[in-house]
């Protein structure tokens, strides 16, 4: 599942990305880890951004971008 497929709200950990080491790192840069736990705060309309809380901040991610975010949702 991607980050996009989550509802507002929804809590989910980051598994891995669809991309390779250059797009994990950039990743790291926003500080999103594999094994991270992420929620979605917000989903823009119109294929707008994705704001997600992780690690205790906030962070606007493009959609582009959070597509290529592997996630397993958590139950609960």
């Amino acid at each position: 599942m991607r980050l996009t497929d989550l509802e507002m709200g929804q809590r989910a950990r980051v598994q891995g990305f669809s991309q390779g080491y250059r797009f994990q790192g950039k990743m790291q840069q926003y500080g999103i880890f594999q094994g991270d736990e992420v929620r979605v705060v917000r989903k823009a309309p119109l294929r707008g951004p994705i704001l997600v809380a992780v690690s205790g901040r906030e962070i606007a991610l493009g959609r582009g971008i959070a597509e290529k975010i592997l996630v397993t949702p958590e139950e609960g």
